[in-house]
């Protein structure tokens, strides 16, 4: 049990989160080191949100807004942490909810999508109940995809590293957007759009961008998005890492 009064409160709670999830069967080994590797980041960046995780936010609202399919993919971690925060942003967007796991069991998908219906989500893609498609270049089982889902998606929110997918993706032309608290991952670089926060910070604060810019023109919306420069956010988020990390020392 942890107490209020500890300085990293939030941080130890999502922590336990995670292991509950694990004992429930929802999270392979791996999510579980998935998880710490981003909580060793999101130290490093102070546990709070920054400015170029805002400009980054801002502008992944501005693309889900003018997308013609988005596609949220959720995998294990993500579902365990803020899938009632998916499901909000996935019914703003008018968006599809798909499972895409690297540790994919028929245990797994089945106990996600009960999270994801619990949460509030009338149809989640990428059950074993679909005959999925396979992205090429992909040897991973997470080359699978739904055929009304990611397969056919123009934009596609994939979060927590998933570098391997994210390039392949892009390489079939579509746009995607990544919550990532490692700048220096393979998904953060190959994206389009890199949110570097952690991911129960991201989602509302997208959820209210997407708000604030819904009545937006498309001119509007594409100019947000000409303004943003991924490379260089990435760059300026490293660089605040290294001033955080000199006055921690």
């Amino acid at each position: 049990m942890v107490e209020k009064g500890h300085p990293r409160y939030r941080s130890l709670k999502l922590r336990e989160k995670i292991l509950e999830a694990y004992h429930k069967g929802v999270l392979a080994d791996a999510g579980i080191i998935a998880h710490g590797r981003g909580e060793a980041f999101d130290y490093l960046i102070g546990e709070k949100t920054r400015r170029p995780a805002l400009r980054a936010i801002k502008a992944a609202a501005a693309l889900l807004l003018l997308a013609e399919d988005p596609v949220l993919s959720v995998n294990g971690n993500t579902a365990a942490l803020i899938s009632e925060g998916i499901v909000e942003l996935a019914r703003l967007l008018d968006a599809k909810i798909e499972i895409n796991l690297f540790h994919r069991t028929p245990q797994r998908v089945k106990l996600i999508e009960e999270i994801l219906k619990r949460a509030g989500a009338r149809e989640v893609l990428g059950t074993d109940r679909e005959k999925l498609k396979h992205l090429k270049g992909i040897k991973s089982p997470r080359a699978t995809a739904s055929p009304r889902g990611i397969y056919t998606a123009d934009v596609v929110l994939v979060p927590l590293e998933d570098g391997d997918r994210a390039e392949m993706l892009k390489r079939a032309g579509k746009t995607i957007i990544t919550v990532d608290l490692n700048p220096l991952s393979r998904t953060s670089r190959k994206a389009d759009i890199s949110i570097t926060d952690n991911i129960v910070r991201a989602i509302p604060l997208l959820i209210r961008y997407v708000k604030k810019l819904k009545g937006c023109k498309r001119d509007e919306l594409k100019k947000i998005l000409e303004g943003f420069d991924n490379k260089k956010n990435l760059e300026d988020m490293l660089r605040l890492i290294d001033l955080q990390r000199m006055r921690k020392l």
